[in-house]
């Protein structure tokens, strides 16, 4: 059962739209945009929500650069690059600033994760020089569509397969 109605009875009234806020932040972090989005789904006032949210960021229970934090270091643990996380991140209605300010805080190392990611898909399979150009191309689209770019998609195979040329005896 839904423990909100659709249309609030007082779309201005900013305590409903703050249990609703605090309700959403407590579960997880989310973007300004994001809040706002959901706040004003649910039928509340526009106006009253600009309010709320500028309280909630002076108290710091909402932060951008928390958020965005947090979600850069979830999609690089998730094998993520790094055109899919700012894409991502751009869609969550982070700023270019709050963006970069997060890369330029934490950026790993891009080739390797992209290595491990590659290494976990195709473990133990057959040289990638060996393979056919069509499943060469699977494979290196595999990697692009997590986001990285052609430079680490290919020195990441590249690692990959020199790896695998050291293991075998």
């Amino acid at each position: 059962m839904n423990r909100y109605p659709k249309a609030p009875k007082d779309p201005s009234d900013e305590r409903a739209i703050e249990h609703r806020a605090v309700d959403l932040l407590s579960r997880r972090e989310h973007s300004e945009y994001e809040l706002r989005r959901k706040l004003e789904h649910k039928g509340f006032d526009v106006d009253a929500i600009k309010r709320v949210l500028e309280r909630l960021q002076n108290r710091q229970w909402q932060s951008n650069e928390r958020f965005a934090a947090s979600f850069f270091r979830q999609r690089v643990e998730q094998g993520y690059g790094p055109l899919r996380i700012r894409m991502e991140m751009s869609q969550k209605g982070l700023s270019d600033l709050e963006i970069e300010a997060v890369f330029n805080e934490s950026a790993p190392d891009w080739r390797e994760l992209a290595k491990d990611r590659y290494q976990r898909r195709f473990a133990k399979s057959i040289e990638f020089k060996l393979l056919e150009p069509k499943e060469r191309a699977k494979r290196q689209r595999f990697l692009a569509q997590r986001g990285f770019t052609a430079e680490q998609v290919y020195a990441a195979i590249s690692a990959a397969e020199d790896d695998d040329e050291v293991a075998v005896f």
